[in-house]
């Protein structure tokens, strides 16, 4: 009968640090993923605002371009104005302006 307690004995001293040993293992794990999560968000962090300042810039240079090409435009249709005055001037009638055209010189946009 001895012998039948002492496996028993033994088996649940093995089940018992089979167990311990994966709780420990468990919270090794939980501890691990709470100290790194907050330099992964310092790493997330950093990441978004590398991203927010390419596309701040991004913009920037859209808006400059749309600045530019506002400028361009009307400039260019003083400059169309004129030639059509001089045209005028001389006798001569220019020829209709495309639809977009004269839309653009009744409202400047």
């Amino acid at each position: 009968m001895n012998g039948w307690l002492g496996l028993t004995g033994a088996a649940i001293t093995v089940a018992g640090v089979i167990v311990t040993a994966y709780f420990t293992y468990r919270g090794g794990r939980t501890a691990a993923a709470i100290q790194a999560e907050p330099s992964q968000r310092a790493a997330d962090l950093a990441a978004f605002r590398e991203i927010r300042d390419d596309m701040q810039k991004d913009i920037d240079e859209l808006k400059a371009d749309a600045l530019s090409m506002r400028r361009l435009v009307r400039a260019f249709a003083g400059y169309v104005s004129e030639l059509t005055a001089q045209m005028r001037g001389a006798g001569l009638e220019p020829p209709v302006p495309p639809d977009r055209v004269d839309e653009y010189n009744r409202t400047g946009v």
